[in-house]
Formats: structure tokens, sequence, C-alpha cells
């Protein structure tokens, strides 16, 4: 079999991910404690035959929890790696912001296959040799971050770490090194944006070559209001991407077609089901992403439930490719959505109302409680005319949610700011 799929057939497509699929269960079974006994409790063992799709259900769900637990029991790996520990290279581990940060290792082909995911993510956003990237965060442990500086690097561009430093040090050194992408979360790509404009360099900023800004770790990069105030302040396009220390580098939006994720399915196979029910749903259906990683087995993850809500579709792109199409990227996240007063609210719908006012410069939304009830307030930093401006985010929250949503005016610098994911859904017990 041909080293890659053709991407632009689903039928091939198919047709590779079963072959990727029966070599992975191969290389884990009897390899890997936790997949083995998991899939031995299903009935499945390495002579099995699956066929894709309709045997794909008989593989066991994996969740967070488990991979929690399982790392809890068994200290500090847990038992899903497949390989002796001396053969592995790469530690990362995940940000903790949804609860007990999991330690990932990687040999060197499981790393080089996150790698090459990664370099599919520049192609789509037409980087290569001849750009210079700037990656504007402080690199620490975190998988993304080294992943996508090893691809830049592997596909020819020119890498600029900025890594500690403060938001003035890295606007200084992106002003003089002129780079044509910029790597950060769609937080920090305003946050530079603000810095810019206190220092009085906005212009400077808009002009200093950046083509396009590749996001991730945060909904932000598929929030119309979001990516449009991003690519207003910089002067350049926003590419969305998507993935997760425990199962790799999973989506990418393509330059044809704005607002949507291309899921990897050269590397992943992408199932999206009922939330509850654990049952799939159909195309055009919003339900949560389940995600199995086809190249990675030293670090395996099967049918991984990642919590993200989204909505798939199938079809050919403008860009050639065939791979499902997650329509408006990550919408939200199961475990964010909190019920206030009868109505289920998620962050994203919070930031898509109020990134549509140019003058609230940042916000948090808080969750409490009055007796049994919960109650949401949004606080925002606006200036001028900061009353005006409360009033006005106010009325288009309650359109959007069909909620009253108290908005308060702070003081300027009174809310935190961020380098990394954004903390801005604050529920208090």
């Amino acid at each position: 079999m041909s080293q890659t799929p053709d991407v632009s057939d689903r039928a091939a497509l198919a047709v590779w991910q079963q072959a990727r699929l029966s070599d992975l269960l191969r290389r884990i079974i009897g390899r890997s404690p936790f997949h083995t006994h998991r899939l031995a409790a299903a009935g499945i063992g390495v002579d099995t035959e699956l066929r894709l799709p309709d045997d794909l259900s008989r593989l066991p769900f994996t969740t967070k929890a488990d991979l929690v637990a399982d790392q809890t029991a068994c200290p500090p790996w847990g038992t899903v790696l497949s390989e002796p520990l001396a053969h592995y290279s790469r530690y990362t581990h995940t940000s903790g912001t949804t609860g007990h940060p999991l330690r990932w290792v990687d040999t060197a082909e499981s790393w080089d296959w996150a790698v090459t995911c990664w370099r599919e993510v520049y192609a789509a956003a037409r980087v290569g040799t001849g750009d210079r990237v700037f990656f504007a965060f402080s690199f620490g442990p975190f998988y993304g971050f080294w992943t996508a500086f090893d691809a830049a690097v592997a596909a020819g561009a020119l890498c600029i770490p900025a890594g500690g430093m403060s938001s003035e040090q890295r606007l200084a050194l992106l002003l003089a090194t002129r780079p044509t992408v910029l790597c950060c979360t769609p937080t920090y790509a305003l946050r530079l944006a603000e810095v810019a404009t206190d220092t009085g360099q906005a212009l400077a900023l808009r002009e200093a070559g950046i083509r396009v800004v590749i996001v991730a770790g945060e909904p932000g990069g598929s929030i119309p209001a979001t990516r449009s105030r991003i690519e207003a302040a910089l002067g350049a396009r926003v590419i969305d991407h998507h993935g997760l220390t425990e199962v790799g580098p999973v989506s990418f939006e393509c330059w044809e077609r704005p607002g949507g994720l291309h899921v990897n399915e050269a590397a992943f196979i992408a199932e999206v089901i009922d939330p509850d029910s654990g049952r799939p749903v159909d195309d055009g259906v919003a339900g949560e992403l389940v995600l199995t990683n086809l190249g990675r087995a030293a670090s395996p993850v099967l049918r991984y439930r990642t919590g993200d809500l989204v909505t798939r579709r199938t079809g050919t792109c403008a860009c050639g490719r065939a791979f499902a199409w997650l329509d408006g990227g990550i919408l939200g996240r199961a475990d964010d959505m909190v019920t206030v007063r009868g109505v289920n609210v998620y962050p994203a719908a919070i930031e898509a109302v109020v990134r549509q006012f140019a003058a609230v410069r940042e916000f948090r939304s808080t969750v409490s409680r009055s007796g049994s009830l919960r109650t949401l307030r949004v606080d925002i930093e606006a200036s001028p005319d900061g009353g005006v401006i409360g009033r006005q985010v106010a009325g288009a929250l309650s359109a959007a949610l069909g909620l009253v949503v108290p908005v308060e005016v702070v003081s300027p610098g009174t809310l935190p700011r961020f380098e990394m994911k954004a903390r801005r859904f604050v529920v208090e017990p």
C-alpha cells in the first residue's frame, strides 16, 4: 500500500484507515496493558478482523478519566505505552485546564508522525520554505508548541522562538524580524495587538509583513467576530487548528474554506456521537468528536471521547481534500456547558457576542449561585463610553442567549491577560 492515501477520494481513505487500524491493533495488543485488557474484555484479539465503519463500535471508548485513573494507579506513565520506556525520547503534558494534567511520552517514530500531521496544517496554510514563522508562546512541556516548531523546521521555514519574554519584548522581536507567519492562541494574537496599540505601534504591527496567523488552543479561531478582530489588527489571514496532547494534531482550516476545520483522516478515524447516548449522529447534527489516532502506536488512544462539540459534514472541498469538515470548527466543549436559569450556555457563545464590540478590550464571564439557581455576569473592559458599550453588550447577550445577563464595566487593566489558553469562563462552586 502507498505510504499516503488519495485524500481526494473518500473510498480510498476508508481502505487506508482499515489497513492502518488493523496494523495499529496488531502493534498494541499484547504490548500495551491498558488497551490489551480493554480490548480483550470486548472480545477483540490480535487475529480479530474488524471492518469499518460497522465494527468500529466494538472498540471501547476511552475517556480522559480513564487515562487519569490509569496514571494514578500506575504512576507516572500508566499502562498505555506499547514500548519499553527506554524507547521514548519526548515528554509533554496536557495543560490541565479541564482537570488533572496527563503526562505523555513519544518515541522518535510517534513524534515524527505528529510532525507529519502538523506539516499538513502548514501545507493547508500555504506555509513552507521561505517563510519566517514566529512562535509567540513560552514553550514549556506542551505538545502542540513543540510539534508545531519541529514541523516548521522540517518544512524549511526560518523559525523564531519567542519563549521567556514579556509581551512587549515579543512585539519588539516580531517587528525586528518581520515574520510572515505567527503561531499563537487567538487570545494572544489579540493581546499582541493590544500591546501594540498601547505603545503606539498598531500601524507598525499591521504593516510588519505577517501573512497568516495560525491559531490553536481555543475555539476563537473559528468564531467570526474573534477572527475578524485578529485579521483587522494584524493585517493577516487567520487559519485555525485543533489538536490534543493525548491524541495529536487533529484538524486544520484550509485557505480555500474559512470558518471550519478539516479532520486529517489520513491520520485519524473521526466519529461524531450523541454525548449522552454514545450513539453516532448524522452529518449536520452537532455531537461529540471521537478520535482514534492511526500512526502513534507507541502512545495509542482508541476511540477517545474528546469532549469537543462539532458538526461534521462530508464532501470534497475546493482545496481538493475529501476529509470530513467540522463546520464552524470546535463549537464548544461538553464539559464547559452550564445551565443558567434553564438556558444552556457555552463560553464560545459569549465570546461570539462580546468580540463583536471593538471597544471591549477584555472580558470575563462568571457563573455563580443564587439560592438553587445559577446566575451569569459578564465583566468587560471598554473605552470610551464604557457605560453605553456595557448596555449594548448586555442587549446583544440577551438577544443571543435568551437570558438577561448583567454586564459590569471595570477599570482598564483589571481583568487578567493570557498567553496560553484563556480562562475567561469562571464557574464558582
